[in-house]
């Protein structure tokens, strides 16, 4: 991407580097668009399929939860006609592992104990977005038992890691 400043062209990289030479703070200048983060969250997923040798969820939804345009995003699942309805009691492990707990973006958790239809992950991808991800045949505990989950949640702890650096909005 590139930024044009008084007649000169600079990428964002170098901007970063600018600021970060002179002591500047550098606030976000741009934000990721939702296409683009679909497009990250699918690559980063079906890594983690390759790694894994099976998918390791097979479902997925960016949510908003801003004030009065808070709703559905994105969902990409299985459940496409019926997973709204059952949203709430869905999430429910992941906000009790959540309780108490403020996410900065970029940051994420797990719900050992989901199973079936309720989601087992949650990535802050924005100031008011989420990622929730779900197996809808298993829960964490039994994905982690394999040994190819080590190497299958790099390409997670990845992604969460460009949302940190250029967050959803």
């Amino acid at each position: 991407m590139r930024v044009r400043r008084g007649g000169r062209h600079k990428d964002l990289a170098s901007v970063r580097a600018f600021a970060e030479n002179h002591g500047c703070i550098l606030v976000s200048i741009l934000r990721m668009n939702l296409v683009t983060a679909e497009s990250l969250i699918t690559t980063a997923l079906g890594r983690m399929n390759a790694l894994y040798s099976q998918t390791v969820f097979d479902e997925w939804v960016v949510l908003s939860l801003q004030t009065g345009r808070g709703g559905i995003l994105a969902y990409h699942g299985p459940r496409a006609e019926s997973f709204q309805r059952r949203l709430a009691a869905d999430v429910e492990p992941l906000r009790a592992e959540m309780e108490g707990k403020h996410l900065a973006v970029g940051d994420f958790e797990f719900a050992p104990a989901a199973a079936g239809t309720r989601f087992d992950a949650c990535l802050r991808i924005g100031q008011a977005s989420y990622l929730i991800c779900n197996h809808t045949g298993k829960s964490m505990t039994e994905i982690r038992q394999d040994p190819r989950w080590l190497h299958a949640q790099r390409p997670f702890v990845e992604l969460s890691g460009k949302f940190r650096t250029d967050s959803l909005e």
